[in-house]
Formats: structure tokens, C-alpha cells, sequence
């Protein structure tokens, strides 16, 4: 499955406005990184792949569009998938997307 080109574009559309985000195809999906590092993605999973830090994802994913990433059958704290579409509000994916942008930041750049 190919990644939701209208996510994609919309994420584009809501991150404009941060400086130094870069676009990479990554995962099967378009993600967009800051610093080197991935924020958010369109997933190629449909919905978005969210980074975030570990210690919220507990916190996270009360919210029932919320799962951890399995990776190789493991589950990834920091890393959630968010089951979302382009029905989404601006605001529903800004909300997502500002945990995602805030994680990318706290790193070191690479």
C-alpha cells in the first residue's frame, strides 16, 4: 500500500512554517525529519508513524487511534502508529504532529 498522498500533503502544508524540515521516502511512506531525525510520516500503512518520547507513550496511546509500531514483531516504545486519515482536522494532525516535531528537537542534531 502506497502512503495517503493527502496526509502527505497536508503534513507538508502544516509544517511549512518549521524551519528545517526535509521530506525523505522512509519505511514505505514519505517522512518528514527535523534535525536529522524522523518526526513524522505518511505511513505506507495508511495513517501516520509518529516518533515521539518513550516515556509518553503509555500516555499516548490511551487515545484508541494509537498503537505502538511493531518492528520485526516487537513493539516500539517511542515510535506509535496513529490511525488517522484525510478526514482528520487540521487540528487532530497538528496535535499528533507537535509530538512528533517536539521529540525531533530535543535531539542532538545528526
Amino acid at each position: 500500500m502506497a502512503y495517503d498522498v493527502d496526509i502527505a500533503n497536508r503534513l507538508r502544508e502544516i509544517l511549512a512554517s518549521e524551519p528545517g524540515v526535509v521530506e525523505k521516502p522512509m519505511f514505505g511512506g514519505l517522512a518528514f525529519m527535523v534535525a536529522g531525525h524522523m518526526a513524522v510520516s505518511a505511513s505506507g500503512q495508511g495513517g501516520l508513524l509518529l516518533r515521539i518520547d518513550p516515556a509518553q507513550t503509555a500516555a499516548l496511546i490511551v487515545d484508541p487511534r494509537a498503537s505502538r509500531f511493531v518492528m520485526r514483531g516487537r513493539e516500539m516504545d517511542g515510535w506509535l502508529r496513529i490511525d488517522i486519515d484525510a478526514d482528520a482536522t487540521d487540528h487532530e494532525l497538528k496535535e499528533w504532529i507537535k509530538h512528533g516535531v517536539g521529540y525531533a528537537r530535543s535531539l542532538p542534531p545528526k
